[in-house]
């Protein structure tokens, strides 16, 4: 049996530059930074003191929420996933019933450090464990700290009966979850999927990355410019927390009930490095990155050619030379007749486990809106990346263009590598 064409229907955004994702189109839009300066690094001798943080002051939970998680909720990671999946579902055309179980919808929420703040701060709950005083943990302890704790709390809203799943695949999850959903709607087992990820922030999940000196610490003073992929000075990534959701569909369903279509999912391609060949914890097997690309190609049932913008990784770290020069191998194309490539954590930060997801929004709003998102900050593009590919395939600003199709790839921590191709 042919597997059944799948489309995206709804979207949903909170990223550290815009909530919403009509906010967040606008601010690709516009080049807008989310990254900020942060006192409480500051004082506290990080080397890397800005961040990119969602700023839920600028919204009222309860307008979205129901009223118990609204007031109950202290973990953002779970916070950011409801406010991204329910916008998804709602984007989509979608009701949400209170006593009635959706039996042919599912989800994937996948899951980085949902916010280790809810456990240390607060004395809620890991000194209270530790004085004996566990009994006062309260009754979502659990719930709050495990890592399918934003698909479980999303559903509580959303009520879906199919599959339930939350991922954890380091920066490859959003995309990885995504790739996930499409697979399980091409093969017919469900008519819709919501699927995307999460990631909490702060200085408990941030102060380790800046003791592995992997966050750029050379622009304290000066924050949005913190975040400059394929930059000759990029130092460093910067960190960010943030959810992107997506609700996937059979074609079939979503022509049955009128519903918008952002664009098409013609297929992926993930794997691993095996941390071998120059693959480590943190560094990519170039040999598995660029076979990772080429099976999506194939799998996608395109040829190279086809490409009109490539969403890469791109961290502003000095792995990006080497990821653009995976993606001239893997594409064979170089020089001028090298597609555009942009990657939105310029303006966002890098939030791990939520970026593919984020990431993958932002495709399918330049895919269905007509542009092409900037890179902001790249005012000396990396020689080394010059030496693949032409300056005028980089937009420093957005461009209003029809492009037809793209191509996604995140790479993450373990030498894990996942890629999907998308069409307007």
């Amino acid at each position: 049996m042919d597997n059944k064409r799948v489309v995206i229907t709804g979207l949903g955004v909170v990223a550290s530059n815009a909530i919403g994702k009509d906010n967040f189109e606008r601010a690709l839009r516009n080049g807008t930074s989310g990254i900020k300066h942060r006192a409480d690094l500051a004082e506290l001798n990080f080397r890397c003191q800005i961040g990119g943080m969602p700023d839920l002051s600028q919204i009222n939970l309860g307008d979205t929420l129901p009223r118990l998680h609204a007031e109950k909720l202290t973990n953002k990671g779970i916070i950011y996933a409801c406010l991204a999946g329910v916008e998804a579902w709602q984007d989509a055309g979608l009701s949400i019933s209170s006593d009635k179980t959706d039996f042919d919808s599912g989800l994937i929420m996948g899951a980085g450090a949902l916010s280790y703040d809810s456990w240390i701060n607060r004395e809620f709950p890991a000194y209270l464990t530790d004085r004996g005083e566990s009994r006062k943990m309260g009754s979502r302890a659990i719930s709050e700290g495990m890592n399918s704790g934003g698909a479980a709390y999303l559903n509580s809203i959303l009520g879906l009966g199919n599959r339930i799943q939350s991922n954890s695949s380091a920066c490859i999850t959003g995309t990885e979850a995504v790739l996930m959903g499409y697979e399980y709607l091409a093969a017919g087992k469900a008519e819709r999927m919501l699927c995307g990820s999460t990631e909490g922030d702060g200085k408990y999940i941030w102060g380790g990355f800046d003791a592995m000196r992997v966050l750029c610490s050379d622009s304290n003073e000066r924050d949005t410019y913190g975040s400059r992929p394929m930059s000759a000075t990029s130092s460093g990534f910067v960190p960010a927390g943030g959810s992107g959701a997506l609700v996937l569909e059979t074609l079939e369903s979503a022509q049955k009930r009128g519903a918008k279509i952002y664009a098409e999912i013609l297929g992926g391609h993930v794997n691993s490095g095996g941390q071998r060949n120059g693959g480590t914890m943190t560094a990519p097997n170039a040999d598995a990155a660029i076979k990772c690309i080429e099976q999506a190609i194939t799998n996608a049932g395109i040829n190279a050619e086809e490409i009109d913008l490539v969403s890469g990784h791109l961290t502003s770290t000095k792995g990006d030379p080497i990821e653009v020069q995976n993606w001239a191998k893997a594409l064979k194309r170089s020089g001028k007749d090298f597609p555009y490539i942009n990657t939105p954590k310029s303006m966002l930060g890098h939030s791990i486990a939520g970026a593919g997801s984020m990431e993958l929004a932002a495709c399918a709003l330049q895919l269905s809106k007509g542009f092409i998102h900037g890179n902001i900050n790249l005012e000396e593009v990396h020689p080394a990346i010059l030496n693949e590919i032409d300056p005028s395939c980089l937009p420093k600003t957005s461009l209003e263009k029809e492009i037809n199709t793209v191509i996604k790839a995140s790479f993450g921590f373990g030498d894990l590598n996942c890629v999907i191709v998308l069409r307007r």
